[in-house]
């Protein structure tokens, strides 16, 4: 006999036939893997009926929290009319409803929308459509995307290939040839300590230019940058690099692609991080938020002059995807808009950053916290063993201290958020845009227990 979840609470299910993702297979018993089967607001419960604050809206989503049956009655009346149809030659009412609505969301001549089921596919439509793009144009040689170290643009080869992080890439190289890595913009670990923010964010900005006069400005198609760079630990752009960056695109003829996966819809108190931060990119890719995950859904927003090569004669632009524009992650995304404007949660985020940023400061006092950075709903603190020398973690007390404590111990405190160790060791929060004050003392509280004693460990 097959015994369901529900059956039996363990679950040992879990490690029988699920395999979960970015998990290490051996490092859970079937008994410590929670299970989380109910959403509220900004809590979920797992299957014992214990209540955790998402600290994290997910995976970056939940915008406008868990539980919101507006957003399950739109899927539902959708999927009752129509519940599939493809893009592919035709179109149906819903994409072609948020495709408006999203054009006159984005900054600029960005209205063409491209559908995806997600960031990763968003980046890859990206990069092949800069491509497609100047071969259309005369310039085929233009084939190379620029990217920054550390930095995460998703799990598909071609946007994993464009990701900074050497080893989320190296079971699977090799990858797709001709990326360029430029540095990021993380002040806190600024090699000149003399740079103040302004000089460094020019100093970085300017590296780009370098890097694109070394591989020759003929060859480089697009530079790939997140408005708040999220791995490494939510990194804020300084101020008037990404300016700069604009100009230096401009100057060698190089699409800007602000990856908005993470940084949309409200994340920054902003639609898009390119409105938060006034600069104009040339495409945008996003996802998550679009839905607040109730249904998958991502989008390439193009300016409209990359679409003109493909807008005559027998040319087209030779890619799709089966479930891109789906009509049900469609009206949902417009369900989510409505409630993200009707709720004025890009002006809660905006007038509410500076307090969830000043309960995180108080957290300052304690001996492994280094840096508190980010923006928006949209924060990271860097731990170090030193705060004076800013002396990372070696990989052992990485290992022990961020995998073997913090982040359980988080969890079992009530907190789920991320304690990433891809680059520094990061602590990332990111709740859903409906928390307020209450919800920041919560997460301070859990976080000064766990830290305080983290420093032990040490």
């Amino acid at each position: 006999m097959t015994l369901t979840i529900h059956d039996r609470p363990g679950v040992s299910a879990v490690s029988d036939h699920l395999w979960m993702h970015f998990t290490r297979l051996a490092s859970k018993d079937a008994s410590d893997t929670a299970v989380i089967v109910r959403g509220e607001g900004p809590y979920v419960f797992d299957v014992t009926g214990r209540r955790y604050l998402d600290g994290l809206s997910g995976l970056f989503v939940v915008q406008v929290g868990h539980g919101r049956p507006e957003l399950a009655e739109a899927a539902a009346r959708q999927a009752s009319e129509l519940a599939y149809f493809p893009l592919w030659s035709y179109a149906h009412t819903p994409a072609i409803e948020l495709a408006t609505r999203l054009a006159s969301m984005a900054p600029g001549d960005l209205n063409r929308v491209f559908f995806t089921t997600g960031g990763s596919e968003a980046v890859e439509t990206a990069w092949k459509l800069a491509r497609a793009y100047y071969r259309r144009t005369g310039r085929p040689q233009k084939y190379k995307a620029l990217s920054r170290y550390d930095s995460y643009h998703g799990a598909t080869m071609g946007a994993l290939s464009i990701t900074g992080l050497p080893d989320a890439r190296i079971d699977f190289e090799p990858l797709v040839p001709a990326v360029v890595r430029v540095p990021n913009t993380n002040y806190y670990r600024r090699a000149d300590r003399s740079l103040d923010p302004v000089g460094f964010g020019l100093w970085a900005a300017d590296s780009i230019a370098e890097a694109i006069e070394q591989e020759g400005p003929e060859t480089v198609a697009a530079v790939f940058i997140e408005p708040v760079q999220n791995s490494g630990g939510c990194i804020p752009p300084p101020p008037g690099y990404l300016q700069r960056v604009r100009e230096i695109c401009d100057h060698y003829d190089v699409l800007l692609v602000s990856d908005e996966v993470i940084c949309g819809f409200g994340r920054l108190g902003a639609d898009f991080g390119a409105l938060r931060y006034d600069f104009r990119p040339d495409i945008i890719t996003c996802a998550k938020g679009l839905t607040s995950g109730y249904a998958q859904l991502g989008a390439m927003i193009a300016h409209e002059r990359l679409a003109e090569p493909f807008s005559t004669g027998d040319d087209l632009f030779a890619h799709g995807l089966t479930f891109g524009g789906h009509p049900v992650a469609a009206a949902v995304a417009l369900a989510n808009l409505d409630i993200i404007e009707k709720e004025q949660l890009n002006s809660h985020v905006e007038a509410n950053s500076s307090v969830f940023r000043s309960y995180l400061d108080r957290l300052g006092d304690l001996p492994l916290v280094g840096d508190i950075r980010g923006d928006g709903y949209f924060f990271g603190i860097e731990l170090v063993k030193d705060k004076k020398s800013r002396e990372t973690f070696s990989t052992e007390e990485k290992e022990r201290v961020l995998r073997g404590y913090v982040s359980k111990a988080l969890f079992d405190g009530g907190l789920y958020c991320r304690a990433d160790d891809r680059s520094d060791p990061i602590i990332q929060l990111a709740p859903p845009l409906i928390c307020d004050e209450n919800h920041f003392a919560e997460m301070e509280e859990i976080l000064r227990a766990v830290l305080s004693e983290a420093a032990n460990l040490l």
